[in-house]
């Protein structure tokens, strides 16, 4: 029996090649491996002697050789195989041990393309490919924590067709993934990001019980282990809309740096959020916005739930709690609650992803685009429209609306008072229909509207939403501008003795 290792990361790879050697496989390797594995007394052959062909071209081919290949891909239940192999004096290579070159390292480190071009494996994945091919009678192995299970099931004579099988797919995901990773790369170089075929390649974290409904399959994957490093499950199961309503509530709550943020979402909307000097004052503000919506909504906190907060929230049926980080105490509280759902980050504050780009489904496709991302610049440095200027308070609570409507549905608008949001319409066919709605629900609930900033995600087309707002004497409003009735929309903020911002951005959010 023959092994071929030659990897990259080198992890284990000294006592998995000695293991082998312990079951009676002779070890061919290759450069590095080669090296490292001679210098820790495991007898090796190079591949050269193998292939009776030398390294070449600063070792760009090594392997790419009939007595590599041949030795993989032969048929060992075919007679003609068989005969063909004896006759070109080519011996079987039973295992194929390989990881690729760290071509994602490479581009993290450097922007220098002929090493980015030196760091592409060829023969790598030509031999993965090869071994997974011919998984009948070759074991692939490309993941140094199947080490230990290959070894295992050598010794205990379990290496079963389904075993193969299983390392097979996964070495096809491995090369599948690294072609991806760099066809992406390359586009994003040359083309902008966006040429002619687009890869979204994610890595499964876990099944979901159902998807959207329980007729559907669902599960999560992650970009990169982005999602895995950033949560971890105190309490309950993630379900599949609690994941989006959690992805949700997070934007908003972690998009105030280190401000003591609460962000409440029912069905991938804010019914509340609030910004106060303490976790506990943000989540009694951000619940008066709209209690019923909560009852069974997702809570983002933007810092560590202690004791107090959480007897708080015990008050009403939450079914998710999702922090920076959780007191013992909180917990032991919170899980008086049958059903309620904790999970956390294990940080001080919430600290997202930002993923670079997104895409969403259409009927036979998707559309793909960069983020969305707003920046505090876009109000700070937004102009004023009208005679009136906003107060310092109302400049903070214009930032937190127009923050908050760039991350809720459109067409949406959100006010906030006091750096709580007091009142917030979202996905509505128009614009004033979300003002009317969210003005609607605040007197049902006996909020004082008066004195609030109103901000839209997009553009007015009429005075309407401003005649709107003024009867509930919202103070001032930003907007990004650029309708032809731009004038109408000033002439209606003076009016009123509004003041009136235009920050030269939109964020639509379907």
């Amino acid at each position: 029996m023959r092994a071929l290792i030659s990897v990259s990361d080198k992890s284990g790879v000294v006592q998995f090649a000695k293991e082998l050697e312990s079951l009676g496989y002779e070890i061919i390797s290759t450069g590095g491996t080669y090296k490292v594995l001679k210098e820790n007394g495991i007898k090796v052959v190079e591949a050269s002697e193998v292939t009776k062909f030398p390294e070449c071209f600063e070792g760009r081919v090594k392997t790419l050789n009939p007595y590599i290949h041949g030795g993989i891909l032969y048929r060992r239940d075919k007679q003609s195989h068989l005969d063909e192999a004896k006759e070109l004096g080519i011996k079987g290579i039973d295992l194929v041990c390989v990881n690729l070159y760290p071509f994602k390292e490479t581009i993290q480190k450097t922007d220098d393309f002929e090493e980015i071009i030196e760091n592409i494996d060829i023969g790598g994945p030509a031999m993965v490919r090869s071994a997974a091919k011919n998984f009948d009678s070759v074991i692939i192995v490309t993941d140094v924590k199947d080490y230990d299970e290959v070894i295992d099931r050598l010794k205990s004579d379990n290496n079963t067709l389904e075993f193969r099988r299983d390392l097979m797919i996964k070495a096809y995901e491995h090369t599948a993934s690294y072609d991806s990773m760099i066809a992406n790369y390359m586009n994003k170089r040359f083309h902008g990001g966006f040429g002619k075929k687009q890869f979204i390649v994610g890595e499964k974290v876990f099944d979901t019980r159902y998807g959207e409904n329980p007729h559907q399959k669902g599960a999560l994957y992650q970009f990169d282990k982005q999602f895995s490093k950033k949560f971890i499950t105190i309490k309950g199961e993630a379900s599949f809309n609690n994941l989006t309503d959690i992805s949700g509530a997070a934007k908003i709550a972690s998009a105030f740096g280190d401000e003591n943020a609460v962000c409440i979402v029912k069905h991938g909307n804010p019914c509340g959020f609030a910004i106060k000097d303490s976790l506990l004052e943000s989540y009694t503000e951000a619940l008066k916005c709209d209690p019923i919506s909560a009852f069974g909504g997702v809570v983002a906190v933007n810092g560590i739930v202690e004791l107090e907060l959480a007897k708080k929230m015990n008050e009403i049926f939450l079914e998710v709690v999702f922090a920076a980080d959780f007191s013992d105490e909180a917990v032991e509280e919170l899980s008086k609650k049958k059903r309620i759902k904790l999970f956390k980050q294990g940080t001080k504050r919430l600290e997202l992803s930002n993923d670079a780009f997104n895409f969403k489904i259409v009927d036979g496709g998707f559309v793909y685009q960069d983020s969305d991302c707003v920046d505090d610049s876009e109000v700070l440095d937004a102009t004023c429209q009208t005679k009136k200027e906003a107060s310092a308070q109302e400049k903070k609570d214009m930032l937190i609306a127009y923050k908050v409507a760039a991350l809720t549905k459109s067409n949406c608008v959100v006010y906030v008072k006091n750096s709580a949001m007091v009142a917030v319409g979202m996905g509505m066919t128009s614009r004033v229909d979300a003002a009317k709605a969210a003005i609607r629900k605040a007197e049902d609930l006996g909020l004082d509207i008066k004195g609030s900033a109103l901000a839209s995600e997009a553009f007015f087309p009429f005075r309407d939403s401003i005649d709107e707002a003024a009867k509930v004497g919202v103070s001032c409003v930003i907007e990004p501008g650029g309708s032809i009735r731009d004038d109408e929309v000033i002439q209606a903020a003076n009016e009123h003795g509004m003041s009136l911002y235009f920050s030269g951005k939109r964020h639509f959010l379907h």
